[in-house]
């Protein structure tokens, strides 16, 4: 089959013939219809994340169709639609696990980094990790559910109640993310870079009310902020942005150095907490709850032997929305 692989030494996917995957026990094989271009991928071809299987198929936003299953396979058979995300395999015996924190596992497996993932035609993954994806939804727009829609999910979670929720970096998981944020009745304020238009033109689209570069204030005090971008001196901006007892998420995998800052910054039990991975509970609840907001997805299209273009166009920030790979 062909897939797009990541070799030791190499900052480039390199398009490649590679041996058809044989799913184990409780694996199932997928034919793969669409996978997402995540910026954890992007963080995993540029060396940022260190620790990746050598050599790689990345993705880990799939979509595809059962082919094929293992002997011990029960929830899935040939012809389903399932959705792979981040989260390939968990422990299930360590603390974290077992006090259902799933998502910081000390033996954890991760599509796309540590097993095999969709940058190609065949992929397999355990079905206990896998997920039915909703009717409505076609291939290519369900892709970015999988991963920035899921972290998007638990970031948001993670602000509690807050009505007023600033969003800094406005690409694929916050035009999702926005989108909850107002069905559930919030006030979302988008922060770009700095001249995008185009972002602030699509958080309006969204539900975002107000949006500006990112070293603008806000018209109004904050009850909670998200930093998807990758850029540690967005956290003390952000920090100016909250309120009292305000909440500040770090919602990616990595993040530049954050500056120092003064205390004054954190004072008034302001809070600034990171978001690790998803558990498998996070993807049931948002994948029930996005054909009710309706969560509509913004996607750009790139085939299979694209990926290293549509790995560019995400660095280079000239993405609205999310690539997605159609082999």
């Amino acid at each position: 089959m062909k897939a797009m692989v990541l070799n030791a030494g190499l900052r480039q996917l390199k398009y490649s013939d590679v041996e058809m995957p044989t799913p184990h026990a409780n694996e199932v094989l997928m034919k793969v219809a669409a996978c997402g271009v995540c910026r954890t991928d992007l963080h995993v071809v540029d060396g940022e994340l260190t620790h990746p299987k050598l050599p790689l198929i990345p993705g880990h936003e799939i979509v595809g169709r059962v082919v094929e299953v293992g002997p011990e396979v029960k929830r899935f058979q040939p012809g389903d639609r399932v959705g792979v995300p981040w989260i390939g395999h968990t422990c299930g015996v360590c603390k974290y696990c077992q006090a259902g924190h799933e998502n910081l596992c000390l033996n954890p497996q991760f599509t796309g980094y540590t097993l095999d993932g969709g940058y190609a035609e065949f992929a397999c993954a355990c079905e206990n990790y896998c997920f039915a994806i909703p009717d409505g939804y076609s291939d290519v727009a369900a892709a970015p559910l999988l991963c920035a829609g899921l972290i998007g999910y638990r970031s948001l979670r993670m602000t509690g109640d807050a009505k007023r929720i600033g969003i800094y970096g406005f690409g694929a998981a916050a035009h999702i993310i926005a989108q909850v944020a107002k069905f559930q009745g919030r006030e979302v304020y988008a922060f770009t870079r700095p001249g995008d238009t185009q972002a602030m033109s699509l958080a309006k689209r969204c539900g975002a009310i107000w949006a500006a570069d990112s070293d603008t204030q806000p018209p109004t005090e904050l009850d909670a902020a998200i930093i998807f971008a990758p850029v540690g001196a967005l956290v003390p901006t952000a920090l100016r942005a909250v309120g009292r007892g305000g909440i500040v998420v770090c919602g990616g995998i990595h993040m530049s150095d954050i500056p120092r800052f003064s205390y004054d910054l954190l004072w008034e039990e302001r809070v600034i907490r990171s978001v690790a991975n998803l558990t498998r509970h996070d993807a049931e609840e948002f994948l029930a709850l996005a054909p009710k907001v309706p969560v509509q997805t913004e996607t750009t299209s790139f085939s299979l032997g694209q990926a290293n273009q549509a790995l560019d166009s995400l660095r280079s920030g000239r993405l609205q929305g999310a690539a997605v790979l159609v082999p």
